[in-house]
């Protein structure tokens, strides 16, 4: 599966960068490809491409705020997270997120 991903927390700052290393650890360890955006305190960062986006199989908005660039996603299956899940359990997340998809 590739996924590309947006990670945005209330005060912009650990939550954020702590769900970016979870997804990645978890997408790798279930043989993903993913490349996560993350919108803090400094701005944005790893910011996604058209390309990423247009090769995308999923969007995940692991946010707790409002994010920038949000209709970028209108045309791809977006699934909306809080930071706490997926810093909690990421590798069950993205799991769940693989059923979604297949039952699609």
């Amino acid at each position: 599966m590739n996924i590309v991903c947006v990670a945005a927390c209330t005060a912009g700052i650990a939550h954020t960068y702590i769900a970016r290393e979870k997804l990645i650890k978890g997408a790798k360890q279930l043989g993903h490809q993913i490349k996560v955006e993350t919108q803090g305190t400094i701005g944005t960062e790893n910011e996604l491409q058209p390309d990423d986006i247009a090769q995308a199989d999923v969007v995940i908005l692991a946010i707790d705020v409002k994010i920038k660039g949000e209709e970028r996603f209108k045309n791809k299956r977006v699934v909306r997270v809080k930071t706490e899940v997926v810093i909690k359990s990421p590798v069950q997340f993205i799991e769940k997120v693989e059923k979604s998809l297949s039952h699609a």
